[in-house]
């Protein structure tokens, strides 16, 4: 399935067309504008001023599917006090009253007529993987501004490497995405955010268009992409998935009990931070799985789930991951293709970019899918979707038997921000809701609050996992909960090793049975149980403000305000008895 251009979109009323989609479209026929693929963004990055070049070299086989020279080298793309995602920057365009519609757009007229004064590049990528789920995307920056560009067809794919096949695609009712960015933007009005220097992400998801203005952070560009690829999906009946996914086949197991599974697929959910990325690539899962298994990754960060034919598809080729886990000499290296705010050392007389977050927090680097193991464009639905929870009173795991349980404990999904993104100390240390686990939402709640019920009622199985500690004496004293914990557990949930029992404080979950956990994880059942938690009366007592706040945040979001007998289903399972 292929996106829509701008005129075979609108051309029954051209007059439909949106102003900020009409300003990018105008943009992008400029023909002082110049095409470039991912070789020549490559050549124009290498002399960018904020762009250092390393003796690492580029994993040959994406050089090659680039159209690099052989030999050619990462690059090092460092930025100053901002090096990741300002949330806080958005505008979203249909949501403004009129007056501050009219401002925006003046405001965004100048912003184009500067940008203008300087030479400008595009470049073009179909967003997604699988023959049924394609959107063409054009990119527009200035040369200044090369490596975002290089990096944006690095982590999607260059137009010209699927335009065969795209091109023989039916065509989706969704438009082409646009991007525009502009790093040299500068507007000191109190209307914009200012935290480091001013930024913008103008969002028009009804036209899928957004301007990234005051913004080097590629991540910016990376998640502006995949916010208007989600809700296109959205848009067409699936399921956005901020998570990772993977498919394990148990057949070729000699143990009889993992050959009868056969195959079966796992999904995650969570913020960075939460081991989203720990929990999708790990090889084996900490040696917890038979031999004679295979396992195939989706994808680490992006998909979307077709329910009505049982499948997910994927969305990107890369993987934008962060590096503090991986010194020098770290195998992954070996399939690096472009990194970000790392620091450099020479190494036996090579400059080589260091993990570690020496430089700063949040060094990112793109890396090839090949660094998975054996991977796949789109794989079955999955049968297991996985809550990664920041919250001291949840158990290690918990599953959920009440459809609506699991769908409010996605909605209401209580996690931590972390330095990933671009905000104060003080929000770093709050307690946030971050519903199913997407901060990149841009559309009504209620929209994915009835995708995942569609999910979950075609069969998946609903889970939470808590990454953070759980209640030892005190809110602040906590029992750790060690990522072999979880990646133990996560192999018994494949395998149907675990018995469970109803939770006696929350209807319609359960938790792990004594016998089968002392098998599995000696001293799991007496260490995790709420039952066991001191001073029992603080601890129900914060149990039951959590689950206070959870139905809180959902009565005051306004996106399902609107859909009363939707709220009220999920209100009502939020509840810890007396």
């Amino acid at each position: 399935m292929a996106s829509q251009s701008t005129y075979e979109f609108y051309k029954s009323d051209l007059s439909k067309i949106p102003p900020l989609r009409a300003i990018a479209e105008t943009l992008i026929n400029d023909k002082r504008v110049r095409k470039i693929n991912a070789a020549d963004a490559y050549a124009l990055a290498k002399t960018q001023w904020d762009v250092m070049d390393t003796d690492q070299e580029i994993y040959p086989k994406a050089a090659k599917r680039l159209g690099l020279p052989e030999g050619a080298t990462v690059l090092n793309n460092c930025h100053g006090k901002i090096v990741g995602r300002t949330g806080q920057a958005r505008r979203f365009y249909n949501n403004l009253n009129g007056p501050d519609q009219r401002k925006v757009l003046g405001d965004l007229r100048e912003a184009i007529s500067d940008m203008q004064q300087r030479p400008l590049i595009k470049a073009e990528a179909i967003i997604g993987l699988d023959k049924d789920l394609m959107i063409r995307a054009t990119i527009v920056g200035g040369e200044d501004d090369a490596a975002n560009i290089f990096n944006w067809l690095v982590n999607f794919t260059p137009y010209e490497e699927l335009a065969a096949e795209y091109e023989k695609s039916a065509k989706l009712p969704i438009q082409d995405i646009i991007i525009i960015g502009d790093n040299l933007w500068r507007n000191e009005d109190s209307f914009y955010h200012n935290q480091g220097f001013p930024q913008l992400a103008l969002v028009d998801e009804e036209c899928n268009v957004i301007y990234n203005f005051g913004m080097r952070y590629f991540g910016e560009r990376k998640k502006g992409t995949l916010t208007l690829a989600w809700t296109s999906g959205i848009r067409v009946g699936m399921a956005a998935c901020h998570g990772g996914i993977k498919e394990f086949d148990f057949s070729g197991c000699a143990d009889e009990n993992a050959k009868k599974i056969g195959q079966r697929s796992i999904a995650f959910f969570g913020l960075s931070g939460t081991g989203k990325s720990s929990h999708t690539n790990s090889h084996d899962n900490g040696g917890t799985l038979p031999e004679g298994f295979s396992k195939k990754v989706l994808h680490d960060d992006a998909f979307q789930i077709d329910t009505a034919n049982r499948v997910c598809r994927v969305w990107e080729p890369t993987l934008f991951d962060k590096t503090d886990s991986r010194p020098v000499g770290h195998p992954d290296w070996e399939y690096m293709v472009s990194v970000m705010n790392h620091a450099t050392l020479e190494v036996d007389g090579k400059v080589l970019p260091v993990g570690q977050d020496l430089r700063n927090p949040n060094g990112r680097a793109l890396i090839d899918r090949d660094v998975l193991g054996e991977y796949v464009n789109r794989c079955k639905f999955p049968e297991v979707l996985c809550w990664l929870m920041k919250d001291t009173c949840l158990p290690p795991v918990i599953r959920f038997t009440d459809t609506y349980l699991a769908v409010a404990m996605g909605a209401a999904l209580m996690t931590k921000r972390n330095l990933a993104e671009n905000v104060s100390e003080e929000e770093l240390k709050k307690l946030v809701f971050v519903p199913y686990a997407n901060p990149f939402r841009v559309y009504e709640l209620w929209k994915d609050v009835e995708a995942f019920a569609g999910v979950f009622d075609c069969g998946a199985t609903g889970y939470s996992f808590n990454s953070i500690g759980f209640w030892n004496s005190s809110d602040s004293d906590l029992h750790a909960i060690p990522l072999q914990t979880s990646l133990t557990l996560q192999s018994s949930i494949l395998l149907d090793k675990l018995e469970w029992e109803d939770w006696d404080l929350l209807p319609g979950a359960q938790l792990p049975k004594r016998n089968c956990m002392e098998r599995i994880l000696p001293g799991f059942y007496d260490t995790y149980n709420p039952k066991n938690a001191e001073n029992n009366d603080d601890y129900i007592q914060t149990l039951k403000d959590r689950f206070a706040q959870r139905r809180h945040f959902l009565e005051q979001t306004a996106d399902l305000n609107c859909k009363p007998e939707i709220l009220a289903k999920l209100t009502k399972v939020l509840r810890i008895k007396d």
